[in-house]
């Protein structure tokens, strides 16, 4: 089998409500409503932009995190949905989806990998702002891990540490040579470096727990 993530870029509810801001929305679709986990500052604007687009049943908010039940399905409301060219080409879509920087981040699982070569073609033919994050093949049976990480393999971050992890990572923080460091990350979260720095340490044993148990 093949695993894709993509990123499309649009103007869609939720990915427009995460530009500009450090906020990520994660969407796990029920049928008849989504349930979001939304982290970052920007909690209440992804909030009102949900009662506005499907309405809110329920919500819980604990600091800059936000736990959101909607009233509707958002599939219900978007013309051009993934699930649409999911479907078309035979993939599976790999909950949740994520929103982040003014785009969303779709996993795909394929038997073939020309299937999620197929799709890509399909979504830029229909002119989405797509690209690939990352592709590779996978097993179910694999000494590398399982193909489906199981729920305890998920490490419950903070919002401030899920936005320390993610600058690190997509600043190269992880690459060598190392491509930005602490003090950068502090300035980009509005923080001190001593702060950062905690946040990520934090960030880091948590993923480490969680993932070791499978890889080690």
């Amino acid at each position: 089998m093949y695993e894709a993530s993509l990123r499309i870029r649009d103007d869609s509810a939720y990915a427009a409500a995460t530009a500009g801001n450090a906020a990520s929305v994660e969407l796990w679709c029920n049928e008849h409503c989504d349930m979001l986990h939304v982290s970052g500052e920007a909690g209440s604007d992804v909030l009102d932009r949900v009662r506005d687009t499907v309405g809110v049943a329920a919500s819980v908010e604990r600091g800059d995190e936000l736990v959101v039940v909607t009233a509707d399905c958002l599939r219900d409301h978007e013309i051009d949905h993934i699930e649409g060219y999911v479907r078309k080409h035979g993939l599976l879509l790999v909950p949740p989806l994520r929103y982040r920087g003014g785009a969303k981040v779709c996993r795909l699982l394929a038997v073939s990998a020309d299937d999620l070569t197929a799709c890509f073609r399909d979504l830029v033919d229909s002119g989405f702002d797509v690209s690939v994050e990352s592709k590779r093949a996978v097993s179910f049976a694999s000494g590398s891990g399982p193909l489906l990480a199981p729920a305890n393999a998920m490490p419950a971050l903070t919002g401030r540490q899920r936005e320390a992890l993610r600058l690190a990572h997509a600043g190269g923080y992880y690459d060598l040579p190392r491509g930005i460091e602490t003090a950068t990350i502090a300035d980009e979260m509005g923080v001190s470096r001593r702060t950062a720095e905690e946040h990520l340490r934090r960030a880091e044993r948590k993923v480490m727990d969680s993932v070791a148990q499978y890889v080690l």
